[in-house]
């Protein structure tokens, strides 16, 4: 009896090793394709902004905008528009699981208000400045933003006197020395125009989605994460839609009545708002799989999953705007792929020993 007992109590905790560690590979595909969504959302926000009225105001600009105008309003706009198309795709799978009164009550509590403060500083903020950043540089801009875990590693340190071991540290110091990779192609006579504008921009799209994660991790930890994700998407779209572009319209543009005229041109534009619907259907996805996929392997693992955009964007941009669109400038230096990948190994040293990932593997 005794042997027989120690047999099954053997291949239970056989059954059990072998289940977690499908777990945690299913967390792992889970965040891995978050990072490809958000490539995609990247790529295809970016051709919404090239398509139909979009290509008058950025073409040869028979709409007479001003040069500021072109850079910020219609980035703003670029982002609103994005991110209500994301808050629709958010509410209409809230509704679908039943959760959409869930979603209204959560907005009274405390991690509601918490989950808004987080959106209010990675939508208006962070959303806007990195689609700014892509206009001016393109999709060089993307590895850069890929600094956010290390910057959220320091504010968390400052912040909430989060532990910050030399691990970390030197996680940190190999994602700087990938951005500087990065960075150098915009030194010198032959950098496009603006790129060097662009990658400060997207340094700031970094620092608001690094405050954001340190923000949006204690919400999450008391809320449903898809919950989580709907005041995200819904918050953001809101916001931009009706705070950032009427007061960019006020600042740069002449009045709240101009940049509602450019809104309702942008929204009633067939032929873009077809790739907005994509791009915001991608950033919805990228979110929930990046909370579902922290919540089966670790929020560190997922969030070092999550950074492969750094590679995924440049990489969807290429093949979705040069090689399916056509567009010429979308081909990027041997240094930056190599500067990316760099930083997606840094990202990984930040959120864990990378020899786990064999010990696991040997442990499965």
């Amino acid at each position: 009896m005794e042997k027989v007992s120690k047999a099954i109590t053997s291949e239970t905790i056989f059954a059990k090793d072998k289940l977690k560690a499908n777990f945690l590979k299913k967390g792992i595909s889970i965040a891995l394709f978050s990072g490809l969504m958000y490539g995609f959302y990247s790529a295809f926000l970016t051709m919404g902004m090239k398509k139909g009225v979009w290509a008058d105001w950025y073409g040869d600009n028979t709409a007479g905008l001003s040069a500021i105008v072109i850079t910020y309003v219609l980035a703003a706009l670029g982002s609103a528009v994005n991110d209500t198309c994301s808050s629709i795709w958010a509410m209409g799978y809230a509704t679908f699981k039943g959760k959409l009164g869930d979603f209204f009550r959560c907005l009274k509590t405390k991690p509601g208000a918490v989950m808004i403060l987080a959106a209010l500083i990675g939508g208006p903020i962070s959303s806007t400045a990195y689609v700014v950043a892509l206009q001016m540089a393109g999709s060089i801009v993307i590895p850069i933003t890929a600094l956010c875990p290390a910057i959220g590693a320091i504010l968390g340190r400052i912040l909430f006197k989060q532990k910050l071991n030399k691990r970390m540290i030197a996680g940190i110091g190999i994602c700087v020395l990938s951005s500087f990779m990065i960075g150098s192609t915009s030194i010198g006579s032959d950098a496009p125009k603006g790129m060097f504008l662009g990658l400060c921009i997207a340094f700031i799209a970094a620092l608001g989605w690094g405050f954001e994660g340190c923000v949006a991790g204690y919400g999450t930890s008391m809320i449903d994460s898809e919950i989580g994700i709907t005041i995200r998407q819904a918050t953001s779209g809101l916001s931009n839609l009706l705070i950032l572009v009427p007061l960019f319209g006020l600042l740069f543009g002449g009045g709240v009545k101009f940049s509602t005229g450019l809104t309702v041109e942008a929204f009633t534009s067939g032929p873009a708002m077809i790739w907005f619907a994509l791009s915001g259907l991608c950033a919805f996805v990228s979110y929930m799989s990046w909370y579902n996929g922290n919540s089966m392997c670790g929020a560190a693992l997922g969030m070092a999953c999550n950074g492969t955009y750094s590679f995924w964007g440049p990489f969807c941009c290429w093949l979705v705007l040069g090689v399916m669109g056509g567009m010429q400038g979308w081909n990027l230096p041997i240094i930056v792929w190599v500067g990316a990948v760099i930083m997606m190994f840094g990202i990984l040293v930040i959120a864990m020993n990378p020899m786990e990932l064999f010990r696991k593997k040997e442990a499965a």
